[in-house]
């Protein structure tokens, strides 16, 4: 496939032992089964009057794309996760404990859910009080320049993002999501190059992209570190409270950089304003192999054939249907 006009700007995400490819009128889901079949979820996206004006408001756009990221996500994670135990456990094995209950996997596919809808949203609350609750347990009485105790609070939120990134890295599983992750951004950025989407093709992009969510994390850091700096706490509780009162508008703010910098990635100089984020998807990413690749190929292809019958048929296609 080539283009001769400017690429749509689609997004995606890494799910287990495959990829989910968002488009602006469906989003797929393509997986990897065991017998190297490849699987699809397709659930057409639903436009709310509400929420789309919602979208064009600077600061409240940021939060209503967490929310809807978050939706959206915990669908495909199920599928994934539920292709992934019948793979391991045997499909028929598995219809059978789910129907018994089974807790095994029950807590597995609950476990997905919660990584695909809270995992942003309570992993900001814990990096954001838990750098500031250490930072004001070691340096409370070192010096009291309240700019340089943010400064501080800042450095641990990082040490301890990327520390966690690194070792849950390390592990197969989040190792494999990794490298789906970095199929994911090969195939937007060989799309929105022109270029046909072959292996050989895709395979020569970089791992890394400036829409990422990864980049969305360190500018949350570093837009806090900010923000901050304009309030002034007295005590502990109080440093924590203002924490989570402008967390919103920390999220807010974050999506308005992640914004900008993917603006201004072609222009000389401000293209490095994005940076940070890419150094932190050196983290979030691994090279894929060319299977994983076929598989993120193969959810894009499949999302771009359904957003042209979507179109045509007037958005009629049942949404949540599987297909191989």
């Amino acid at each position: 496939m080539s283009q001769s006009q400017p690429a749509p700007i689609y997004g995606g995400q890494a799910v287990m032992e495959g990829v989910m490819m968002a488009g602006k009128t469906v989003n797929v889901t393509a997986v990897r089964r065991k017998n190297n079949a490849i699987e699809f979820f397709e659930v057409p996206r639903k436009e709310i009057a509400w929420v789309n004006k919602l979208k064009k408001i600077p600061l409240l756009r940021g939060i209503v794309a967490i929310i809807e990221s978050s939706a959206k996500g915990a669908q495909h994670l199920n599928f994934s996760a539920e292709k992934y135990a019948e793979d391991e456990t045997g499909e028929e094995e598995q219809k059978a404990s789910a129907k018994k209950g089974s807790f095994g996997n029950l807590s597995m596919l609950l476990g997905v859910a919660v990584v695909g809808v809270l995992s942003f949203l309570f992993g900001k609350f814990v990096f954001t009080l838990v750098p500031a609750f250490i930072e004001q347990l070691l340096f409370q009485h070192v010096f009291s320049n309240q700019v340089l105790h943010n400064l501080l609070e800042g450095v641990i939120k990082i040490v301890l993002l990327l520390g966690y990134i690194y070792f849950i890295s390390l592990t197969p599983l989040i190792k494999r999501l990794f490298q789906y992750h970095g199929a994911e951004h090969k195939v937007i950025s060989a799309y929105e190059a022109g270029k046909e989407l072959t292996v050989e093709n895709v395979q020569k992009f970089n791992t890394l992209h400036y829409r990422c969510g990864s980049s969305f994390m360190v500018f949350t850091v570093i837009v806090g570190v900010i923000i901050y700096s304009f309030f002034k706490y007295d005590g502990l509780w109080d440093r924590l409270l203002i924490r989570i009162v402008l967390l919103p508008i920390v999220i807010g703010l974050s999506y308005e950089v992640l914004r900008l910098t993917n603006s201004v990635r072609d222009t000389p100089v401000l293209r490095y304003l994005g940076y940070p984020g890419l150094w932190l998807q050196k983290l979030t990413t691994k090279e894929p192999d060319d299977s994983q690749v076929e598989v993120s190929i193969a959810s894009f292809q499949r999302m771009l054939e359904l957003e042209r019958e979507l179109l045509e048929s007037g958005g009629q296609r049942k949404p949540g249907q599987a297909v191989s």
